[in-house]
């Protein structure tokens, strides 16, 4: 929540004020010193990077590095980058109306210096929260320097201003960022040629613009983004350039596999779709995490492209989708997500895969074998101990038991009929509540637990994508 605006409007104001003029790399410095010392969150919202990688850009941001994040796609670097905004001050003083930020005690360009020449201590001064302190450009192969650094503007030309005037400069995104943090995603994509734009900003801390006599001492952070692989395959970050960044910090994929869920629950957006309340369960996202963890670590997979978190994310996403629909087909009042949805994320999902070329024509084929294996992973170490046999019992005498995505639960409970030890394998599962939607979700689990265990038989219906099976000894 924002504070209130500062109430100083001239530079007279803002030095009785006692306002003291700060670099933005000491803010930084300054701010992230306060948070170690008092324990509050640097980064908020950043999962599984604190004990290799936030110690790592801490200690660059104390030294007042610029620095590029590396990393396979999907680790979180541009979440992260965006999260340094937050160690600005809250608010800054600009000169009113200043194109690139100018601090009323030391304007730079041309035109904040007349106005204060000309207004003195009425020098108008504007407030800027640190909200808007932040900039970031896509790198892309058509980004020009203009983009960038900035190129005479033809209006002001045609105004009446001389080509040799400063004033008709139309600066690019990195003046305009002056006095905050100015990102650059997937660096190695920007034309060596444009890279070399850049080799003044992080040594010089200048701009120059075509043939103009115009020096801006900028005060920015510079932080960029980039995939390994972009040194050799699309492009390059280029010596000069990587040899001025202070700092190359190295990402990855969460470590450990509650990092995963943590991140999967964070960042999924499940809770209330279309305004119907959807839940997937606890083992649901375990199996989602686990499934992503497999497809990362599999042979079959390019490593070297990644796994993003996207997958997973989108994983949980299509399961929870897939319980709404359920719901709203079936006049569920509440979406609960069952194994059945499961069956959906493969082929939603392929296509943020890079498979090795061997494994051409097989890549559904390796994502079910994968998806197979986290569910039974995760029935092992929630159920793999617990009392099944009141489950078990009920097919005895031959019975089938037929589920599927378009099963309501109430009538997926009615063919499976009581359980014993159903609150047990519940409360296993982490489940406190008592919902038809709840229940079905904990007996199909087991149910699909019992088949890869081979406790169980499983018909699949061929042709269908709604998850249709009939459980059976």
């Amino acid at each position: 929540m924002r504070s209130s605006t500062p109430r100083e409007t001239t530079l007279g104001g803002l030095r009785t004020s006692g306002h003291v003029q700060r670099s933005v790399k000491a803010e930084i410095r300054h701010n992230l010193l306060a948070r170690l010392r008092s324990g509050e969150p640097r980064f908020p919202g950043i999962v599984g990077f604190d004990d290799t990688v936030l110690p790592h850009l801490e200690r660059a941001l104390l030294a007042g590095h610029d620095l590029v994040l590396l990393g396979e796609r999907g680790q979180g670097k541009t979440r992260l980058i965006r999260t340094l905004g937050g160690l600005l001050d809250e608010w800054t003083p600009v000169v009113t109306g200043c194109e690139i930020n100018d601090h009323p005690y030391e304007p730079v360009c041309v035109r904040c210096r007349r106005l204060a020449a000309e207004h003195g201590d009425d020098l108008p001064v504007s407030w800027k929260h640190r909200d808007e302190r932040y900039g970031e450009k896509l790198a892309t192969p058509d980004t020009s320097v203009g983009d960038l650094i900035g190129d005479v503007d033809p209006i002001k030309v045609a105004e009446g201003r001389t080509l040799g005037d400063p004033e008709t400069v139309h600066f690019g995104l990195v003046p305009r960022t002056n006095r905050g943090i100015f990102s650059i995603n997937e660096l190695p994509d920007l034309a060596e040629r444009i890279q070399v734009a850049l080799l003044n900003v992080l040594e010089e801390r200048d701009v120059q613009v075509r043939g103009y006599a115009l020096r801006l001492p900028l005060d920015v952070l510079l932080v960029a983004s980039a995939n390994p692989e972009d040194y050799t395959n699309r492009g390059r970050i280029i010596t000069p350039l990587k040899d001025r960044f202070g700092a190359e910090i190295r990402t990855h994929y969460p470590l450990a596999l509650d990092a995963e869920l943590a991140l999967i629950r964070q960042e999924a957006d499940f809770a209330d779709l279309a305004g119907l309340p959807a839940e997937v369960p606890g083992h649901l996202v375990e199996v989602i995490g686990r499934f992503t963890r497999l497809v990362r670590e599999s042979t079959a997979v390019d490593g070297r492209s990644g796994v993003s978190a996207r997958f997973a994310l989108a994983g949980a996403e299509t399961v929870a989708a897939g319980a709404v629909r359920r719901a709203a087909l079936t006049g569920e009042e509440r979406a609960v997500a069952r194994v059945c949805d499961l069956a959906a994320i493969v082929p939603s999902l392929m296509g943020k895969v890079e498979f090795e070329v061997s494994e051409e024509g097989r890549e559904q084929e390796v994502l079910e074998h994968l998806l197979r294996r986290a569910v039974a992973e995760t029935y092992r170490r929630t159920l793999g101990a617990a009392d099944l046999t009141g489950l078990l019992d009920k097919f005895d005498s031959g019975e089938r038991v037929e589920s599927g995505e378009l099963i309501s639960a109430a009538e997926l409970l009615r063919r499976i009929g009581q359980v014993p030890g159903l609150a047990k394998i519940m409360e296993r599962l982490g489940m406190s509540g008592d919902s038809p939607g709840q229940a079905a979700a904990a007996l199909e689990f087991a149910l699909e637990g019992l088949f890869l265990t081979r406790r169980l038989s499983k018909d699949v219906s061929d042709g269908r994508a709604d998850g249709t099976a009939t459980y059976r000894t």
